[in-house]
């Protein structure tokens, strides 16, 4: 059975086609700058040359096109035609408070993705855009959402995920706590309790999970306890980018002192913010490490106040937990930055954490314990497999 797994953007669409018999991706690609001049359609089969064709994309339908056309060419497709496609999986950001697991979409669920349209402006529109355009190009193929937000809404009690605000947002509009990234966390959770041998009822994992965008989760026997994204991917840690947690009353005085509108505010703590403003070199973690190694002053306090952080939210999972097994690192600076890995576990101590320097240093996108024999907790590197999460998900249905 092979599944096709999509991840809309407002202006691309990122594509995998998973053999499930083996789990192998036998394709892969990328359609930029969709309804933008110089769109592109970048695929990579496996085993064959890379193909790369400039062509106008006006919308995600004609994206849609362009990656069946892909798939079934004589030269660089992998499939005979789409009848070898099962079904299709969707990466869908914010499902609100309903969306507790993957489901086949139809109408209902279209229609729960538009109502979290306000709670993800970017993404719930480009992602429905992608489903109705795998509906016309492909019709009568099952597709499947598999949503961001259902781990953590899934597992968090109340006092994980409510607000300390009137009860009228929570019932009118839904704010509270979602989390995201939950693919990846709930995908790396569960290869934690598989792969380390850990008890898959009562597991504390703690997972890490850093890129440009960043968020911590707490899981017991693989349910989301807790998670550092709340009603937006705004709060939490310091990212790329975006400031992370700040007193709500920035908001207030930011707009009062330059005179710009609430919306213009969330902009500069979304855009302007996090490493790339603490550091005044750039929100890229290579830039930065390089920054620090030339003796970048302001680099080494941005590197240093985002370990301070990510190291709370650590100890206070811990002790919401009242202890953890695992603390995993994963995506891009997870699996493949030694610094700040080492870094944050130099803060650890009073767990007994320990763990090998030198295989730290090498563990480059690869999985691999860093923790020592001795090590009372366990630290590992394990790479998200989001596509992989939702192929997993979308079979599931047939």
């Amino acid at each position: 059975m092979k599944i096709l797994v999509l991840n809309c953007g407002s202006s691309s669409l990122k594509y995998q086609l998973i053999d499930m018999e083996n789990e192998s991706v036998l394709a892969k690609g990328l359609c930029e700058r969709i309804g933008i001049d110089g769109s592109k359609i970048t695929h990579k089969p496996t085993g064959k040359d890379k193909f790369e064709l400039e062509t106008e994309m006006k919308d995600h339908q004609k994206a849609v096109e362009l990656v069946m056309a892909a798939l079934t060419d004589a030269e660089h497709g992998v499939i005979a035609s789409t009848d070898e496609i099962g079904a299709i999986g969707h990466r869908v950001v914010h499902g609100g408070a309903k969306a507790t697991k993957s489901c086949v979409i139809d109408a209902e669920v279209k229609q729960l993705i538009k109502d979290c349209f306000d709670l993800a402006p970017l993404h719930n529109p480009a992602n429905l855009i992608g489903i109705e355009a795998c509906e016309a190009a492909m019709p009568g193929k099952i597709n499947v959402a598999v949503f961001d937000t259902s781990f953590g809404v899934m597992g968090m009690e109340p006092k994980a995920y409510r607000y300390a605000i009137p009860d009228k947002y929570y019932d009118e509009y839904q704010v509270r706590r979602y989390g995201f990234h939950g693919t990846s966390h709930n995908f790396v959770s569960h290869e934690a309790i598989n792969w380390l041998n850990l008890d898959p009822e009562n597991a504390k994992i703690i997972v890490c999970h850093l890129g440009n965008g960043a968020s911590v989760s707490a899981s017991i026997g693989g349910k989301c306890v807790d998670t550092s994204m709340g009603l937006t991917p705004l709060e939490g840690l310091i990212m790329g980018t975006r400031s992370g947690d700040v007193d709500d009353a920035v908001v207030q005085f930011i707009a009062n002192h330059d005179h710009v509108s609430a919306d213009e505010t969330l902009n500069i703590l979304n855009k302007k913010s996090g490493m790339l403003a603490l550091s005044g070199v750039s929100s890229d973690f290579r830039d930065i490490e390089a920054a620090i190694n030339a003796g970048n002053e302001k680099a080494k306090m941005a590197m240093a106040a985002y370990v301070h952080r990510l190291v709370k939210y650590i100890g206070g999972y811990t002790a919401a937990m009242n202890g953890v097994d695992a603390i995993v690192f994963t995506a891009g600076v997870g699996e493949n930055g030694p610094m700040v890995r080492r870094m944050v576990c130099e803060y650890l101590g009073f767990l007994g954490v320990a763990i090998n320097e030198e295989e730290n240093e090498k563990a480059f996108g690869k999985q691999v314990v860093l923790s020592t024999p001795d090590s009372k907790v366990t630290i590992a590197v394990i790479p998200t497999n989001e596509e992989l999460a939702i192929a997993r998900d979308t079979l599931a249905f047939l």
